[in-house]
């Protein structure tokens, strides 16, 4: 497969896992559409978490410009969808109108919702008509009455208050913003990776939340702080050494640790690696193609599998194929959605280096067929 057929298999799988959501939400009827037999007593929050985790993985894309031909109608097409899913899921006299208000879980998806906006500024938060805007603001703001605990929670809040900031609501949260960053930095754990609070936990959450979040936090906020300025150059390079990490960890197979809690999230375990290829932080030692090339093992390995989405192309709990027994009781098949975060890299024109790379083998391939490849190193701050 060579780089021009990576791109489209990447964007044909986005929009493949995508189209059922954005479908049915912008005619209104995804409560009526979205299966919550699966862990049912959570299914009052399984249609934000669907909406909000999907528009996070695809913001970059809709936020591109440049591109031509084809691909270009059809991000300009999906914008347009994407902006009537937003209306729909915040005006209140939608019928899929979505629950921000209710303590706990509402904080988390609206956190996602909100770092789409962040990564998609023009597209997204710049296109939104005044009504929707005000619902918006309305519906993020209702968020904060849930108090975060001491873990990646402090993160959503902090997300939330970003996407206030640009939406222009001169109202948003400082401390919220600050009390997170500087509490991550208290919980540095070494080596590019921070505990989830106080205590270091063995799971993929550095990737699905705290620095792809931490990452975009301080560097939209850093212009207004000096202390931010100063910090955001060790939160990149800390992130830099966890992307070079989670290129590690991908087997020649395509395979990775199925490690804690959240493994149903699939390959959204990849989000900072992606994002590092989008935000060209990835180290001078790692190939934007070989990155690629790794990440589409990943995930043609896991959608080759029957099971993965169901007749009507919903997500499906598991790895590969259906493993419900993999998913933890707070999970229901909206959390699923959180593998479009892979996709951030759609969000590089297709002659970024990433793209247009030739194939190129990842480090546990070249290692598994016995080339002599450079060691690793550990970070020392």
């Amino acid at each position: 497969m060579n780089s021009t057929k990576h791109r489209k298999y990447w964007l044909d799988t986005m929009l493949q896992i995508g189209n059922p959501v954005l479908d049915a939400l912008s005619q209104r009827k995804l409560k009526e559409r979205l299966p919550t037999e699966f862990h049912s007593d959570r299914s009052k929050f399984a249609h934000l978490e669907a909406f909000a985790r999907l528009a996070c993985g695809m913001a970059p894309w809709l936020e591109l410009e440049g591109l031509e031909g084809e691909e270009e109608e059809l991000r300009a097409r999906y914008v347009i969808l994407m902006l009537e899913c937003i209306d729909a899921a915040v005006d209140p006299s939608s019928p899929d109108y979505m629950d921000f208000k209710s303590e706990g879980q509402p904080l988390v998806d609206a956190a996602f919702l909100a770092h789409a906006l962040v990564r998609a500024p023009k597209q997204l938060a710049g296109r939104l008509n005044e009504r929707v805007k005000g619902y918006l603001i309305t519906a993020l703001k209702r968020t904060r009455r849930t108090a975060p605990s001491g873990s990646n929670w402090l993160l959503f809040s902090a997300m939330v208050e970003a996407a206030l900031y640009i939406l222009g609501d001169s109202e948003y949260d400082r401390m919220r913003v600050g009390y997170a960053i500087h509490m991550f930095m208290d919980w540095y754990k070494g080596d590019g990776i921070y505990g989830d609070g106080k205590d270091f936990h063995w799971d993929h959450y550095n990737s699905f939340v705290i620095q792809p979040m931490l990452v975009d936090v301080v560097t939209l906020f850093e212009r207004d702080s000096e202390q931010y300025s100063a910090l955001r150059p060790l939160i990149l390079e800390r992130a830099q050494r966890y992307a070079t990490v989670l290129e590690r960890m991908i087997a020649p197979d395509g395979t990775y640790p199925f490690i804690g809690r959240s493994i149903v999230y699939r390959f959204g375990a990849f989000q900072l690696l992606s994002q590092a290829a989008l935000q060209h932080f990835l180290e001078d030692a790692l190939s934007p193609a070989q990155v690629r090339c790794a990440l589409t093992a990943v995930i043609t390995r896991t959608m080759g599998f029957p099971g993965t989405l169901d007749e009507d192309g919903w997500l499906r709990p598991g790895v590969y194929g259906y493993q419900p027994e993999l998913a933890e009781s707070y999970i229901n098949t909206g959390s699923l959605y959180l593998c479009a975060s892979v996709f951030l890299p759609l969000g590089l024109l297709p002659s970024d280096p990433f793209w247009a790379g030739t194939e190129l083998k990842w480090t546990a391939q070249r290692i598994a067929a016995g080339e002599d490849v450079m060691r690793d190193h550990a970070l020392s701050r």
